[in-house]
């Protein structure tokens, strides 16, 4: 079958892919459409280090096509958005509804893949740029299928990402002011989790003013092309100021715009050794810096319920999806991706 793989030196779309049968607890999904998250192209960069050879993607959607003994929310033929979190389900974190923070979920890469006989990672615990991959049970949620796949696909990592950290991490509540640096994926996510907090204002910052008409139609009140028109809307600063970029001058800037008792959400990838700095002393008015994993979600309980927003009207999903491209035409989407040319491109096989 057909996947794309990066070996540490080049990525390559391959046609020689095979995966194993699911185990028990395990679904076995036809990948119908998979988002292109600059998560990916962090692999590739090394900004994320990951073992190879490696199968990459992670925000994907498709039809279950087997199930291992003990599965029983899904069944052959339901459409699926996949989830990154291989999350145990009995842990402490995870009795505690953190499965973010489930250790079995970090770090452990599985490897369902081989190629010639050798085996292959699996990124994110998902490799949703292949035409079949396995998951563990708790990975696969069940949506309706009226609901295109091409749009489901991105629930999994932008928008539980993006509308997480507002409704999960930050705790967006209505009339609170929010900042979102860089608008992307994630941060057009950010800016529709706002919209649907209830948040007055909701101030975007992107360097391109080609943005500009996309972050207001996610719900945007202003849009500014650097951060030094920020104070002129908000005086005193922003309840909420959330990095979508992963530059730590940006941490920085972030930290300063904070009104009193304000949270700087991190959201953006900087390399893993990257530091930033900030002022101590402006921290004492009670303002935090928030570390967010995946949205600190709960995947069954909120790619439900974005799948439901989003046939009710409120969340949009359909707008995300800049431009579809046939799996052969990778090199292409990950360029367009870069260069920040589209806000999602989505892989289609």
């Amino acid at each position: 079958m057909r996947g794309v793989v990066f070996d540490g030196k080049r990525t390559e779309v391959v046609d020689d892919l095979d995966i194993r049968d699911p185990g028990p607890g395990e679904v076995l999904v036809a990948v119908a459409a998979a988002g292109l998250c600059h998560s990916d192209l962090s692999v590739i960069d090394g900004t994320i280090p990951f073992p190879v050879p490696v199968v990459l993607g992670h925000e994907g959607a498709g039809v279950v096509e087997a199930v291992g003994a003990g599965v029983n929310h899904v069944a052959p033929g339901d459409h699926v958005s996949l989830s990154t979190l291989a999350s145990c389900g009995a842990c402490a974190q995870c009795d505690r509804g953190r499965p973010t923070m489930c250790r079995k979920a970090i770090g452990m890469p599985g490897q369902p893949f081989s190629r010639g006989g050798k085996p292959l990672y699996q990124f994110a615990s998902n490799s949703a740029f292949a035409e079949r991959t396995l998951v563990k049970a708790v990975q696969a949620v069940k949506i309706p299928a009226d609901l295109p796949l091409t749009s489901a696909a991105l629930i999994g990592c932008g928008v539980v990402t993006g509308v997480g950290a507002v409704l999960n991490r930050a705790k967006v509540d209505r009339g609170d002011s929010v900042v979102v640096i860089g608008t992307g994926g994630i941060g057009l996510n950010v800016i529709q989790g706002a919209r649907i907090a209830g948040s007055l204002k909701i101030v975007a910052v992107d360097s391109n003013p080609d943005k500009e008409a996309v972050a207001r139609q996610f719900g945007a009140t202003h849009f500014l092309t650097s951060t030094e028109g920020v104070k002129e809307i908000l005086p005193h600063g922003a309840d909420h100021v959330f990095e979508c970029v992963g530059r730590t001058e940006l941490i920085r800037t972030a930290v300063d715009l904070l009104d009193r008792h304000g949270q700087a959400i991190l959201l953006g990838v900087p390399a893993a050794t990257a530091e930033a700095s900030f002022l101590v002393s402006s921290m004492f008015l009670d303002k935090s810096i928030l570390g967010c994993r995946y949205g600190s979600s709960r995947p069954q309980r909120d790619i439900a319920l974005y799948a439901e927003l989003y046939r009710e009207g409120r969340l949009l999903l359909d707008e995300l999806v800049t431009e579809t491209y046939p799996v052969e035409d990778f090199a292409k989407a990950a360029d367009d991706a870069h260069h920040g040319r589209v806000a999602r491109g989505v892989l289609v096989f």
